[in-house]
């Protein structure tokens, strides 16, 4: 038996938080690619330490669904999981390359398929365009548009603001946007001047992050003058400077993200193709752009 645990950060304070994640499983089960699909939290139950308790199956594929490698995917996931023998340097990355790592989970006897984070994937800039083409309602979007593709940014990892910059970089070698540029919300060049770094007068903002939140339904908006108060809402889109500003929210929401947690799974040696045709069909994704 073969399992998929797809862990997340959750939230104690945000109900919406850990919607993907059940939302992206179900997609998953519903394939029948495992015989089983969990989800674990850090903030929710069932807990990291615990979800490896609720699955029968001697092998487990586990996918974190975070944007960057950093302190949850490189420690406190291996941690609460008790995978014996991990060391951050198995995964051999450059800071956005992760893969996997096969290791014994002992106190629960599973061989645990320990995969890179989704939002470093390659598979994930198929869903970011996806995600313009869903908040314009256009499925060529691209021609006279600019991208934004908004991060968090952090000091604290250099590697947070390395997935926004890969990924803007992949998009931008498809050629398909006018312009694509990488923003951040703590760092320059900040997303609170998206119109500054834009000629194209529509752009579409996509912030990489797993789900909405008070970043992505409130400081974003505000911070880019969508709105002067996020309760009251906003257009989309949007008139800021000359400029029309499509907002999408976070790229986890986008139902091809289900995809990527696969691809992330087949790069460990699951045997998923079935399943990933399925879901790409499912979520009208596009095949994988060319590196």
């Amino acid at each position: 038996m073969e399992a998929l645990v797809i862990v997340a950060h959750g939230s104690h304070l945000n109900a919406g938080s850990s919607a993907p994640t059940f939302d992206h499983a179900d997609t998953i089960r519903a394939t029948g690619a495992f015989d089983e699909v969990r989800e674990g939290f850090w903030k929710e139950e069932p807990s990291f330490r615990e979800v490896l308790r609720t699955v029968e199956s001697d092998e487990v594929y586990v996918v974190p669904l975070f944007i960057s490698e950093g302190y949850f995917t490189e420690e406190v996931i291996p941690r609460e999981l008790r995978l014996d023998d991990w060391d951050p340097e198995t995964w051999d990355s450059d800071g956005t390359s992760a893969t996997h790592a096969t290791l014994r989970a002992t106190d629960v006897d599973k061989t645990v398929h320990y995969c890179g984070p989704v939002g470093t994937h390659e598979a994930m800039s198929d869903v970011i365009v996806q995600r313009a083409e869903s908040v314009t309602g256009d499925p060529d979007v691209g021609d006279g548009f600019g991208l934004a593709v908004v991060g968090h940014g952090t000091e604290r990892n250099e590697n947070s603001a390395k997935a926004i910059e890969y990924h803007a970089d992949r998009i931008r070698d498809m050629g398909r946007f006018d312009e694509v540029k990488a923003l951040f919300m703590d760092e320059d060049p900040e997303v609170d001047d998206v119109t500054d770094f834009f000629e194209s007068d529509d752009v579409v903002v996509v912030p990489l992050f797993i789900a909405d939140g008070y970043h992505t339904q409130e400081d974003i908006p505000e911070d880019m003058g969508l709105t002067d108060d996020y309760r009251e809402g906003w257009d989309t889109p949007a008139e800021v400077d000359g400029h029309r500003i499509w907002y999408s929210g976070a790229v986890g929401t986008e139902p091809l993200m289900a995809d990527v947690v696969l691809e992330r799974a087949a790069d460990a040696g699951a045997d998923v193709d079935a399943a990933v045709e399925r879901v790409r069909a499912e979520t009208g994704g596009a095949e994988p752009a060319d590196d």
